[in-house]
């Protein structure tokens, strides 16, 4: 194997009304030198009709792995409070290449981690699109910029990525009010990495009353760690070991002590199992717009706001140690009391249960290894704000389940994997608000906000070669999450499936115009809340764009 977006649907059926089909051509018998630009059917972020002022961040070329870097300067004409703000990036490339990791780094705070399509020949454009809005604390100011894609330009790989990134600002006006965002965003100091894990120093405000790290956990391309869903023990004959199999989990400390823990999502870039006929014109979840892990860790504030620096670390559960294989690089996000110039409290529980990861091998013809893995983690903490005592328990529970099908000379290489990631935030005091995102606290009657998150992630997919060296790969994978927040002052609720099928495949280790490639692929994007609805359905054969189908 190694070898191998809420409320937009109606603004969006007023221009496509039921099935209309992309293209009327059909499809061609297999995929030529040319395919549709990469598309997925995720909504567009909503904006308000007010004015807006736009920013170039970057606009460079990549060719190797040197960074560019440059200034960012806060825009001209839009204030400084905005209702939103929207990154995009738009890129282009030619020839051959392979799938590329990126990021984006503005005043040191990690913006977008993303990925690249895999060109044709004559070359294709591809687009992002990313509501930032929450990193406006750190936009009001000029900020040093630095981007990297790393990319390999030679005589045999031929694409040079080319990528603009600007960022809209609207202004706060009329019902369009300022977001409610953190008051300061923070990166680790004195970061490093060291044997797979990622740690530095953090020094909040002392009047801290709601703390948030979210973590860009990625496995690293080229590696085992790419397919970590894969690996076995070391003790199991297959390609790509890990001392205690695939079972991996992202957790972050405090001071040594555990304090969050997140299942990491399954990405796979567009090359991935082997086949980038699979992905060529629709990706697969979350490829191209890489979503960081959040972790609540406000119980932990009343320690962290004694004006001193702390140790943070993020770490991967199942990463054999010393091994490197992923990038964690940490936000922290910080909502202040305006009221206090320092805001104290206390941690009242830190319970982890025992970490679940159990594999068991059966060997024969075909060799199969189921894994199982689960942990559990209460914390719990008090601060004394300005406006009363206010108490943050946060309560995660992970599962993980799979089975891994091969033979020999994994020719056959199958998975069939479920990871559960299920997340209760509940705050008692006054002023209690919900924590489902960034958000400030709400004034309320001493009633508590529960907010609860069910985040489910599948994957169907296996990879054959037949005796004529033709590869096959078929796969089906969702990214799924629903959502509530119930409290005396708010109710609210939403509902996301993501799933994406496909089936590709094309003889290897031959000329490009002898590999007679086939590919299918579709993405049903569906997002439900109170009184909105967002359904688009994507289809493709051929690398040509077949159905464009909005639902509601």
């Amino acid at each position: 194997m190694r070898r191998l977006l809420l409320t937009l649907c109606a603004a969006v059926a007023g221009l496509v009304l039921g099935a209309v089909p992309a293209v009327a051509a059909p499809p061609p018998a297999e995929f030529g030198t040319q395919w549709h630009d990469p598309l997925t059917a995720g909504p567009p972020v909503p904006v308000p009709d007010t004015p807006s002022c736009r920013v170039t961040v970057a606009d460079t070329e990549f060719r190797d792995y040197t960074p560019y870097q440059g200034t960012y300067r806060p825009p001209q004409g839009c204030g400084q409070r905005w209702n939103k703000v929207v990154l995009r990036l738009e890129g282009s490339v030619a020839g051959r290449q392979f799938d590329r990791l990126g990021y984006l780094h503005i005043g040191g705070v990690e913006v977008l981690r993303t990925s690249t399509p895999e060109p044709s020949p004559q070359g294709i454009t591809w687009q992002v699109e990313k509501d930032v809005t929450r990193y406006a604390a750190t936009l009001r100011a000029q900020q040093p910029v630095e981007m990297l894609i790393g990319n390999t330009v030679d005589d045999t790989y031929t694409g040079v990525l080319k990528v603009k990134v600007t960022l809209t600002f609207y202004a706060a006006q009329g019902r369009a009010k300022e977001a409610a965002t953190p008051d300061t965003v923070l990166t680790l100091a004195n970061a490093h990495s060291e044997g797979g894990a990622y740690e530095g120093q953090l020094t909040t405000p002392r009047n801290s009353e709601r703390i948030v790290a979210e973590v860009y956990a990625t496995g690293s391309g080229g590696g085992c760690e790419e397919f970590w869903y894969l690996t076995v023990p070391d003790a199991v004959p297959y390609s790509c070991k890990a001392k205690d199999g695939p079972y991996r989990e992202v957790q972050v400390r405090v001071d040594g002590q555990l304090a969050g823990i997140a299942a990491p999502y399954p990405t796979v870039w567009t090359g991935g199992w082997s086949n980038p006929f699979l992905w060529y014109v629709i990706p697969g979840p979350r490829a191209f717009d890489v979503r960081p892990v959040e972790y609540d860790l406000t119980p932990f504030a009343g320690r962290l706001n004694d004006g001193r620096p702390h140790r943070i670390s993020v770490a991967v559960t199942g990463l054999p140690a010393g091994q490197a294989g992923w990038s964690t690089p940490t936000n922290v996000l910080v909502w202040q009391d305006a009221k206090a110039r320092q805001v104290t409290g206390g941690l009242l529980a830190d319970r982890a249960g025992d970490l679940v990861n159990k594999t068991a091998y059966e060997p024969g013809a075909e060799r199969r290894l189921t894994a199982q893995g689960g942990h559990r983690l209460t914390v719990s903490g008090y601060l004394d704000t300005s406006h009363g005592r206010v108490t943050t328990t946060v309560t995660r529970a992970l599962t993980a389940r799979s089975t891994h099908r091969w033979n020999a000379d994994e020719t056959t290489d199958a998975l069939q994997a479920r990871w559960n990631d299920d997340e209760t935030v509940t705050v008692h005091g006054p002023g209690a608000g919900p924590r489902s995102g960034p958000g400030t606290a709400r004034p309320g009657d001493g009633t508590p906000t529960t907010t609860r998150a069910h985040r489910t992630y599948t994957m169907n997919g296996a990879t054959t070669v037949d005796s004529a060296n033709r590869l096959r790969t078929t796969m089906t994978m969702a990214d799924r999450a629903d959502t509530s927040v119930r409290g005396a002052r708010v109710a609210d609720w939403s509902r996301l499936d993501d799933t994406y099928t496909g089936d590709a495949a094309y003889n290897q280790n031959v000329p490009r115009d002898q590999r007679h490639a086939t590919g299918v692929s579709r993405e049903r994007y569906r997002l439900y809340g109170p009184g909105s609805c967002y359904d688009r359905t994507l289809a493709t054969a051929q690398g040509a764009l077949t159905e464009d189908r909005y639902g509601c």
